[in-house]
């Protein structure tokens, strides 16, 4: 009993330590976020510059760090696929500076007049950009997360509360670690990027509830049970990264070559990743000529296949797809494949089962592609693309905090101009109301 008892208050305790953390981590982050609101573009580019410098020099401590956590990982018998997106090497941490150095070259949002017009009694009307805040990130297995959501948050003028996996708590660490030398070497608050310390669930909790009022908006980058609680639980503005099933339809009108090779693109570049295809849609009027040497293409990369009817009739190595199938994100070597009557078809299985972040279409027909973009309301279309574009870095935007799916203030790749709101100043010569 008296155990028992003991264990309760140390739980109590530890419980209460994390919440006195995460506020003083939140009041930490509202006080800095007032100095980066009129920060000028020359401090912040120097700091994610310097924070580049110090990535690079800390390149064999950074891959010290995530060996352990991939070691950790792999000790608990983590699929491949997770692996893959926990995984640094050496191309990975120069990816992550050259990321910082491309945001930090992007025009700087706070302060841009979004638009402006004069009324008739003279009065000036400018919308113009602001900075959101403190922003909550909550992300899973991405170690590069750390650094992407830091330095986006950071250069729109936004201070940045991090909370990464327990699974990539190390490489996290080390990342955040070089960010901070670039704060100090720019003489702006350190606080401006900070890493929850802990991996106590209870910190998760307390972001969602809002800091005592410090964090402005909450972006989750996981899984499906890490975005429901998410919008389930959270008191502020969410900015909702759902789950990437992604379609590809390959239209009757399709150029074999192109969907060979975009087929096989979309899927295994990194299977990994949001925008990889989960499903393809073949137009059964091109089955005899396109099918089978796409799926023998995907066979040859290592890829399952779980196809219909047709797709099994014609590759007897295929296997049957269920009904789950097609509502699944596999974020692996495994591609759902559908044969349908025709471009209705398509676009009535996408309307069934999508999530609304990225589909593409595979068309020479340009009928089909405006119908395609008309019809379809996914965040992100392509037409004769790769669905693994669906990046904020290939849009020119120097990287995102994530793919928002839902409708309200953020859609698509979430990256500087999104993490801003605006407010209207209004100019006048002395008028009053009649």
């Amino acid at each position: 009993m008296n155990t028992q008892i003991n264990r309760a208050d140390l739980a109590g305790a530890e419980r209460e330590d994390t919440l006195a953390v995460m506020d003083a981590l939140g009041a930490a982050a509202k006080a800095a976020a007032a100095v980066l609101a009129i920060a000028p573009r020359a401090q912040k580019d120097l700091a994610l510059l310097e924070a580049a410098k110090a990535l690079r020099a800390a390149t064999p401590a950074i891959l010290t760090a995530n060996a352990r956590d991939v070691a950790a990982m792999v000790d608990k018998g983590a699929a491949a696929s997770f692996i893959d997106r926990l995984t640094l090497d050496t191309e990975r941490v120069e990816a992550i500076a050259s990321g910082l150095e491309a945001i930090a070259a992007l025009p700087d949002p706070v302060g841009t007049v979004i638009a402006e017009w004069e009324r008739p009694n003279g009065l000036k009307i400018s919308r113009v950009r602001t900075p959101l805040g403190v922003i909550g990130v909550i992300f899973e297995s991405r170690p590069n997360v750390t650094a992407d959501a830091g330095a986006l948050c950071f250069k729109s003028g936004n201070a940045a509360i991090l909370r990464g996996g327990s699974d990539s708590y190390l490489s996290s660490r080390a990342i955040h670690a070089c960010l901070v030398e670039g704060l100090q070497a720019a003489g702006l608050p350190e606080t401006a990027i900070q890493l929850v310390p802990t991996t106590d669930r209870e910190a998760v909790g307390a972001m969602l509830g809002g800091l005592n009022g410090a964090i402005n908006v909450i972006v989750p980058r996981g899984g499906k049970s890490l975005v429901a609680r998410v919008e389930a639980e959270a008191r502020v503005p969410v900015f909702a990264h759902l789950e990437g099933i992604c379609h590809m339809i390959i239209d009757k009108s399709a150029d074999l070559g192109m969907a060979r090779k975009l087929v096989v693109n979309a899927k295994m570049r990194r299977t990994g990743i949001c925008g990889a295809l989960e499903t393809l849609l073949v137009d059964r009027a091109i089955v005899a000529s396109h099918l089978l040497p796409v799926l023998d293409d995907l066979r040859a990369a290592d890829c399952t296949i779980r196809g219909d009817d047709t797709v099994c009739a014609m590759a007897d190595w295929a296997e049957p797809a269920s009904e789950e199938d097609w509502r699944t994100e596999y974020l692996d070597a495994i591609l759902a494949v559908r044969v349908v009557d025709d471009l209705d078809a398509a676009l009535d299985h996408i309307h069934t089962y999508s999530s609304s972040h990225t589909e593409a279409i595979i068309a020479e027909d340009a009928a089909a592609v405006a119908r395609f973009f008309n019809e379809v309301d996914s965040a992100i279309l392509l037409h004769n693309a790769s669905t693994q574009f669906a990046d904020g870095g290939e849009f020119g935007m120097g990287g995102e905090i994530g793919i928002a799916t839902g409708k309200m203030h953020a859609r698509g790749p979430v990256g500087l101009e999104q993490l801003t709101s605006f407010n209207y100043r209004v100019r006048g010569t002395g008028q009053t109301r009649p």
